[in-house]
């Protein structure tokens, strides 16, 4: 009878402890941007010049803004002298003048978005209605080209078509009224400013619109349809539901802008004589720095624009968060 041949047992080996799960998430995520970067490294590419831009243009420049806590001077250092504290921010905000260009600027910015921000929205839900396709690409050009006029050819417009002699008061004096300088008029400026703000980007702002209505799905409005809805139903409870995130979007955009009213525009187009609602915190920036040299004294101004800019966007988006649930960020 043969033994039984005992078998050696096997080698021990220690066993690797296991990754912990948050290093293997940090190593896979590695591995798949880097993987990522490799396949479409032409497309990462194509980022790198608007990079650059926002890098040179945008965030380099903040480095200034210490100069609205120093005294600068002309000739001198580009950081300023010496410090100063808060000295020009108490100067600007104890300064009338300030608070007047302030206001302006509150109510220019509350009127350009109040006017300017639903438009699109009505003129992509009309022209989604045109079923006559030259017709509709006819309004779609028209309403579009003035996006593309530079804001000095705009303000020339205005102020030809404005003018003593120009067509508006050839109109009004052909209809037995008297004709008026509009443009010196400081009652006029933010009608004047407003509808031109609205007839240059309410084009541009109804390509977005238009894209985001492409993605709804055909088949919410045969559903609508066979429940009854007319088309003012299918509209209120299956358009603008489904262009809600894009209007929320622009929207928090637009608020984030809402301080910086069109400086290249107003002032191309005010004058002494309509500083009393045309002035606002942009235009002022400007004299004051600029024209007047106060160089300290306009980037507290303008960093206190940014501020209020950046607890409006942040605002605005957390509201948005909160009771829609579409958010930027």
């Amino acid at each position: 009878m043969s033994t039984p041949k005992i078998l050696d047992p096997p080698p021990t080996t220690l066993a690797q402890p296991p990754l912990p799960p948050v290093t293997r998430k940090v190593r896979k995520g590695r591995q798949s941007w880097r993987r990522a970067f490799r396949r479409d490294w032409q497309l990462y590419s194509l980022a790198l010049l608007p990079l650059v831009f926002f890098v040179v243009f945008r965030y380099l420049p903040m480095i200034g803004n210490v100069i609205a806590f120093r005294r600068f001077r002309p000739g001198g250092s580009i950081f300023g002298e010496y410090w100063v504290g808060l000295r020009y921010v108490k100067m600007f905000l104890s300064d009338p003048t300030f608070w007047d260009v302030f206001t302006n600027t509150l109510i220019l910015g509350g009127l350009t978005l109040l006017v300017c921000f639903p438009l699109p929205i009505v003129l992509a839900l009309l022209l989604n209605e045109v079923r006559t396709r030259y017709l509709k690409r006819f309004v779609q050009s028209v309403s579009y080209l003035p996006h593309f006029l530079s804001i000095v050819i705009v303000a020339g417009m205005i102020m030809q078509m404005l003018s003593v002699d120009g067509v508006v008061n050839q109109l009004v004096n052909a209809l037995g009224g008297e004709p008026s300088a509009f443009l010196q008029k400081p009652e006029w400026f933010r009608t004047i400013y407003v509808s031109s703000e609205a007839w240059q980007t309410v084009g541009w702002g109804t390509i977005l619109y238009l894209a985001a209505l492409t993605t709804i799905d055909q088949d919410l409005y045969e559903a609508a349809r066979i429940d009854g809805a007319n088309r003012w139903r299918q509209t209120w409870h299956v358009t603008l539901p489904g262009i809600r995130p894009t209007m929320m979007t622009l929207l928090i955009l637009n608020i984030g802008t809402f301080m910086a009213v069109g400086f290249e525009k107003i002032l191309l187009i005010y004058n002494p004589l309509t500083y009393e609602t045309a002035d606002v915190i942009s235009t002022y920036v400007y004299r004051v720095g600029i024209v007047s040299g106060n160089l300290s004294y306009a980037a507290a101004i303008g960093l206190f624009e940014s501020v209020i800019g950046l607890v409006l966007v942040l605002s605005a988006n957390f509201i948005s968060r909160r009771t829609v649930g579409t958010s930027l960020w």
